[in-house]
């Protein structure tokens, strides 16, 4: 089976719109590692795209606080004017659709999708350190996990654990054998916000049969997402970030 892998669109839909144009022909089965909403201007044409192309979807922190599920108060002032802004946006329909999204872990066809880590969706996978512990909660050799908005990842190789490069800026592509003798926590990236300084789209695309998985970029229509941003009255910095991926 293959795979279209997707992470924290953030409600952006120029974004999501190229990732799937460039995506498509490519799978079979669209999965998404959560944050579907906040930050960007159409949580409801994303949430549409999901809802009508995902097989499975899990839930993000900012899925969770921009529907009520969880308490603002621990969000920065930016992020708090989006959540409140996202939640006045949605449709009752489209709210209700993001509030009710599973908690990861799910499992999937022999591996599995987390939002931040398979022991805390909230948390942050940043370093080899914080993935020692991960690893030792997998339920299958292999997991998707967004959160970070940084394209790459961990490998659990016979005891130590191995940071995957993030691919080199500028290509669009890099591709990754899997080694089921091994384990991995594989981070697609952020389609709608990437902060690992390549502010183009971030997806994954994995061919179970192959044990293969492409990591991929694909450049958007950035400055009309920033417009929609601006247009919106939402915070200047969640414009200005898309422009540099950070």
């Amino acid at each position: 089976m293959r795979y279209l892998i997707l992470s924290d669109p953030h409600a952006n839909w120029e974004a999501l719109e190229a990732v799937a144009q460039k995506a498509g022909g490519r799978y079979d089965c669209a999965l998404c590692c959560g944050d579907l909403v906040d930050y960007g201007a159409d949580p409801n044409a994303v949430t549409e795209w999901v809802r009508a192309n995902c097989a499975a979807v899990i839930r993000g922190n900012h899925d969770k606080v921009s529907t009520g599920v969880e308490d603002i108060e621990w969000f920065n002032p930016a992020a708090q004017a989006a959540a409140i802004w996202t939640r006045q946006a949605l449709t009752e329909e489209n709210r209700a659709y993001v509030r009710d999204l599973p908690q990861g872990p799910l499992p999937v066809d022999g591996f599995q999708l987390a939002h931040g880590s398979p022991t805390d969706e909230d948390e942050y996978l940043l370093t080899a350190d914080d993935a020692v512990t991960a690893f030792a909660y997998l339920d299958e050799p292999v997991a998707f996990v967004g959160h970070t908005h940084l394209q790459g990842g961990y490998i659990w190789n016979r005891g130590r654990v191995e940071t995957i490069p993030r691919p080199v800026a500028h290509f669009g592509r890099r591709k990754m054998e899997i080694d089921f003798g091994r384990a991995y926590l594989i981070n697609p990236g952020s389609v709608g916000q990437p902060r690992d300084g390549d502010p183009r789209a971030a997806f994954a695309l994995y061919d179970s049969e192959a044990c293969v998985v492409e990591y991929r970029r694909v450049s958007y229509d950035v400055r009309e997402a920033q417009r929609k941003i601006r247009q919106a009255g939402l915070p200047a910095i969640l414009a200005d970030r898309l422009g540099v991926g950070r």
